[in-house]
């Protein structure tokens, strides 16, 4: 059996580092999450920080923890694509550090599609259709990656599911419920590919109610699932793999 990293006293530190917004729910959320990691895995060093409009900065929260003398932390990046943020500004953000940074949570994988099972079935039964509705990117293999997850859902669930954005990529949440109307389908939910709530949230949401959706589900927040997910993530970045400035 693997040791646990706590018990065996080799825990390197975990940074959560999210996107940030001004939105207090969505700084609120990230802290939740973090508290549920730390309770999930006592012991285990446990802190937040936003790539921007919010604060603290990972550069901010790596220079306190190598100030103290702690060991090379692992970043987590609470990102769904693997798109600018996380291909790009992190790694910028980090430079200079002695860190680790893992995968980004959005692969296809048990935890993320029975946190968004969930999720959607706590606020909505009963659908014959699904959009799974995301902040959206430019990157187009960060759509792909969302692609992938409703292609999932598709099987998971039974019904068709299809991807819609809040920005900088097509379909809206209206036009994704519009089509699949006009394939037929009468009751369609919106599962919510977001990790907390704000403007890019709502905006999708409202599109796609507008359009004639049945209901919608809250992002995942701090569900165990994505607790889960996190350790997964930090689990697989071995603290002797940890990298000088990417």
């Amino acid at each position: 059996m693997r040791p646990d990293p706590v018990a065996a006293g080799t825990a390197s530190p975990v940074v959560l580092v999210a996107h940030g917004s001004r939105d207090a729910r969505a700084q609120a959320a990230t802290r939740a999450l973090a508290r549920g990691v730390a309770a999930a895995r006592p012991g285990l060093d446990v802190r937040v920080a936003f790539l921007e409009l919010a604060d603290p900065r990972p550069a901010d929260v790596l220079g306190a923890l190598r100030a103290a003398g702690e060991p090379a932390p692992v970043v987590v990046p609470l990102l769904l694509t693997r798109a600018y943020h996380g291909r790009v500004d992190l790694p910028a953000q980090v430079a200079g550090f002695d860190c680790a940074i893992s995968d980004t949570l959005g692969e296809v994988s048990e935890p993320l599609l029975a946190g968004l099972v969930r999720r959607l079935h706590e606020s909505v039964t009963g659908y014959d259709a699904v959009v799974l509705a995301a902040a959206g990117t430019s990157v187009a293999s960060g759509r792909a990656m969302v692609d992938e997850v409703a292609g999932a859902l598709t099987l998971r669930l039974g019904v068709p599911c299809v991807t819609a954005y809040a920005s900088a990529a097509a379909p809206t949440g209206g036009e994704a419920v519009a089509a699949l109307r006009a394939r037929g389908a009468r009751r369609v939910a919106v599962a919510s590919y977001f990790l907390a709530p704000g403007r890019l949230h709502e905006a999708v949401l409202a599109d796609a109610r507008a359009e004639g959706a049945i209901g919608a589900a809250a992002p995942l927040g701090a569900s165990r699932e994505l607790v889960r997910l996190v350790l997964q993530r930090v689990d697989a970045v071995s603290p002797q793999r940890a990298l000088l400035a990417v």
